[in-house]
């Protein structure tokens, strides 16, 4: 488990890039999180060393615990996105939000968000 939102948003934007088929650089997820390549750099040595990430030949991989994460994290994105459109949230304002409360919020009450909205 990652003790910081932080670390959470560089996995799921790795599993976004490499959605893309295309491999995945540092100075990719900088652009995609808005944050320095020496922040990238320094949270890929956290995500590594955590056994999350892999990197060959500067090519960024999700190992098979990291994707599991990062699905995780993407799939509770997605959920709050939705349930906060259905509330009557703006898109953008709505994208915004899920990725804040994904970070914050109880297992109890994802799971009853997500019991609601089935």
């Amino acid at each position: 488990m990652i003790d910081n939102e932080s670390g959470e948003d560089y996995l799921e934007a790795i599993l976004r890039l490499s959605a893309k088929g295309k491999p995945v650089h540092a100075v990719d997820v900088s652009r995609e999180l808005g944050v320095s390549k020496p922040a990238v750099t320094k949270a890929m040595r956290v995500l590594t060393g955590k056994g999350y990430v892999e990197i060959v030949d500067n090519h960024i991989h999700l190992t098979e615990s990291g994707s599991e994460y990062a699905n995780a994290v993407y799939a509770k994105h997605r959920l709050l996105t939705q349930f906060l459109i259905r509330l009557g949230v703006e898109d953008g304002v709505a994208e915004a939000d899920a990725c804040r409360l994904e970070h914050l919020i109880s297992e109890q009450t994802y799971d009853a968000i997500r019991n609601f909205m089935k």
